[in-house]
């Protein structure tokens, strides 16, 4: 490491060539024209809409003006530590060794340049900014009197203007920035201005930031390639059964429904992480709901259209592929809820045709949804439900948004810096190319789940929800379920997600696996990573399961194959897509995954 008081050395600058600046300014000047003219003339919608985020801060600027005194202690405890911080500077400037002030959390990626460290200016613009955020989050959190809803907005937004205001988001305060800057003579942020404009043009005047190389992947060639047929659909999905690799397969099949806000092949992104691949390579004959990416014409589907069409539809599709009646199901997310309402409404009906269920980050009780609670209250929905009633949908951008903001130092910022200021292209990642592969939600479905899920949160309640004109309650669900959560989810925190353990009637396995949303999923049996959790006993609390847990090396995909493989009946001989009564309709994965907005 540098000396502490060692100056900041930029290279020469590069002057660029001005006939070549003058060609990209004039194309750029162009373009910029033609997108805030089309942008002026489209009708835009906002999740979250600005006059609802105006209206909570304007509740807390009203208890902060009743409550002078704590105002001025705030800034007066404020200006005290950033004297400190302007003080311990000054000495590392003259040369002497001092302790920072503030530091940023340890896992802030944002100031891993050494600059941030080695040099007292930049250490400086990162101490008055980290102290600053500090003051004005303790600030806004800590005003009494705010109703809870206008608390979480606050909370949540103060966070994203902090987040937006760091140092490292201006190309004048970030070194690294600075640096490529000078030593390419401007040509950077000449080229990052060309790739805003081109996420611009992507959205039609809206900014969707690239996060990957979206020319480097292609579902059916480097993602989403198991191989499979596709040998059922409905309007709203297609049903793919994937070739076996293995002589002998579970006599029962696995039917894997996942959610239908993104893509199913989350579950098959190449061969060393699929956990579809896995599936087939340990003996199953495995089924795969792949969801249509919605238009205006399927605008009045209902969640019972999803779970006729969908759940349903699948069960007796794969009872004429292979003449088996019944079957294991696995389901993420938001898949996971349709696949236990399945099991609750067959429940009624006396069918027992699925012999287990596992459901991988599900919410049954939304009580407790996290941040995600931020979005929901009857007004925002109304908002939301006019717009989808222009278009009959919802856009998948609007949704990838929301999600974005929950990270919005990785999912948003790091790529601004990187695209925009740094004027680089991003790294071809299959993660993130299926996280920018958005779907639509059909308007009338996606209501009445925001309402009764995530709003009025009648699920777990016995007959709060009728579907197909049968109430359902998920305690009378008999097979054994399996729950798998992750620690660090931000989408569907595990502490809520336990609370699905207490809901059903039959046995349950609740499993807490490592990391978030995804990698504590998609963490495949050869992977080192995370470990999991688990205790066989199902106190009411999620703290006391979690006082009482084991932890394990690894991932826990061989934890869930000992458990599944219970219910999955003896071994015959492999089945071949085609060789039931179904008609192969085109390979896998299908044309309905291949369909972006």
């Amino acid at each position: 490491m540098a000396d502490s008081n060692t100056p900041f050395t930029l290279p020469q600058m590069n002057l660029p060539d001005s006939a070549r600046l003058a060609e990209n300014f004039e194309k750029i000047s162009e373009r910029s024209q033609r997108l805030l003219q089309e942008f002026a003339s489209r009708n835009t919608f906002q999740i979250p809409d600005p006059g609802i985020v105006a209206k909570s801060f304007g509740e807390l600027s009203q208890k902060l003006l009743s409550d002078p005194g704590r105002l001025i202690q705030a800034q007066m405890n404020f200006w005290q530590e950033y004297l400190n911080v302007w003080q311990t500077s000054a000495q590392r400037m003259l040369g002497a060794e001092v302790e920072p002030v503030v530091k940023p959390a340890p896992g802030d990626k944002r100031f891993k340049d050494d600059a941030w460290v080695e040099n007292a200016i930049f250490d400086f613009i990162k101490q008055s900014y980290l102290l600053a955020a500090r003051s004005i989050h303790e600030t806004a959190v800590g005003v009494e009197g705010l109703d809870e809803k206008s608390a979480q907005r606050i909370e949540f937004y103060t966070r994203q203007y902090i987040d937006a205001m760091a140092p490292t988001n201006f190309a004048l305060t970030n070194p690294k920035v600075l640096k490529e800057t000078l030593e390419s003579g401007g040509e950077n942020l000449v080229k990052g201005l060309a790739n805003l404009l081109e996420d611009l043009e992507r959205g039609n005047g809206q900014l969707r930031v690239k996060m990957t190389d979206l020319e480097a992947f292609e579902p059916g060639k480097n993602v989403a390639a198991t191989p499979g047929k596709v040998v059922y659909q409905t309007p709203l999905m297609q049903l793919i059964q994937y070739t076996p690799t293995t002589a002998e397969v579970f006599e029962k099949p696995l039917l894997i429904v996942p959610p239908w806000i993104n893509k199913f092949y989350i579950l098959d992104l190449g061969p060393k992480n699929s956990f579809i691949k896995w599936a087939v390579d340990q003996g199953f004959t495995v089924f795969t709901i792949s969801w249509v990416n919605p238009d205006e014409s399927l605008a009045d589907k209902n969640f019972e259209d999803y779970l006729k069409e969908g759940t349903l539809a699948a069960l007796d599709a794969i009872k004429e592929a292979t003449g088996e009646k019944e079957v294991n199901a696995v389901a993420y997310c938001l898949g996971g809820t349709l696949l236990m309402s399945t099991l609750a409404y067959m429940a009624a009906k006396r069918d027992s045709r699925i012999k287990s269920a596992t459901c991988f980050t599900t919410m049954l009780d939304f009580s407790e949804p996290g941040e995600l609670e931020v979005f929901i209250d009857e007004e925002q929905i109304e908002l939301i439900e006019k717009q989808m009633a222009e278009k009959g949908y919802l856009e998948g951008t609007a949704m990838a948004g929301v999600f974005n903001m929950l990270r919005a130092n990785d999912l948003i910022w790091s790529f601004v810096v990187n695209n925009y200021l740094l004027g680089k292209e991003p790294m071809a990642f299959d993660l993130l190319y299926w996280n920018s592969d958005s779907t639509r939600m059909p308007r009338r479905m996606h209501s009445f789940y925001l309402r009764n899920m995530y709003l009025y949160n009648k699920l777990k309640d016995a007959g709060g929800i009728s579907l197909l004109g049968t109430p359902i309650d998920l305690k009378k669900i008999k097979a054994p379920v399996f729950f798998l959560s992750a620690k660090e989810d931000h989408i569907a925190p595990w502490t809520a997600t336990y609370k699905g353990t207490q809901l059903t009637g039959g046995p349950v396995k609740f499993v807490l696996g490592g990391s978030g949303h995804i990698a504590g999923v998609i963490n495949p049996a050869s992977s080192k990573k995370y470990g999991f959790q688990t205790n066989d006993k199902l106190p009411p609390s999620a703290d006391e399961w979690l006082a009482g847990a084991e932890q394990h090396e690894g991932s826990w995909w061989p934890y869930w194959l000992q458990w599944v493989a219970q219910t999955s009946g003896e071994k015959i001989p492999a089945r071949q897509p085609g060789d039931g009564k179904l008609t192969p309709i085109e390979e896998a994965p299908g044309s309905f995954v291949k369909i972006r907005i």
